[in-house]
């Protein structure tokens, strides 16, 4: 049986692992956003042993490209990217950084689930295709870093009661295995 959870960021440890995959969660406050080519450039920052543009440690990625913001709206339609496209990626930001959670939609490999498991971190789905929707929740968007990537950039954004979904907990769980499992001919 699924819980609903209204979590704050920066998110801990204690914070995640009562989650479990299929629970629902209402997130507020700063989330950072980034996408593939976003990804490359932190990693590319942590191979130089370079500072990051935000304190890692703790914190949510959404995975998103916004569209720019009609006049008034801090952001235009803003709904998840598919995740695997940070799959390389994000094991390192979880492992060596301290990333507690990442927001995308679709499967993520054993290298990101591991992650997770390994040190407490977990993957949100947001419902694809309500970007607008999803825009409303979103109340300041400011551009950090790599104002060059245009959409891709990183962006901190203040969010309320943001609705996400836990995909992979850190007990390796992972909801599109579970409900597949639901309604497969045994």
């Amino acid at each position: 049986m699924s819980k609903t959870y209204n979590l704050t960021t920066p998110l801990s440890e204690a914070d995640v692992i009562q989650l479990k995959a299929g629970d629902i969660v209402y997130l507020s406050g700063i989330i950072y956003t980034a996408r593939d080519a976003a990804h490359k450039k932190l990693i590319d920052l942590m191979d130089a042993k370079e500072e990051l543009p935000f304190d890692v440690k703790g914190s949510v990625i959404y995975f998103v490209g916004p569209t720019p913001p009609k006049p008034g709206d801090p952001i235009g339609s803003a709904g998840p990217t598919t995740s695997y496209r940070m799959d390389s990626y994000s094991p390192r930001l979880i492992n060596e950084k301290g990333l507690r959670g990442m927001i995308g939609k679709g499967k993520r490999n054993k290298e990101v689930t591991d992650a997770c498991s390994k040190s407490k971190a977990i993957y949100f789905g947001a419902t694809g295709g309500a970007g607008a929707l999803l825009a409303r929740q979103i109340k300041s968007a400011e551009v950090i870093a790599y104002p060059e990537l245009g959409p891709e950039a990183i962006r901190k954004l203040e969010v309320v009661d943001f609705p996400l979904t836990v995909i992979n907990d850190t007990y390796d769980q992972d909801l599109y295995k579970i409900g597949r499992a639901q309604y497969e001919i045994k």
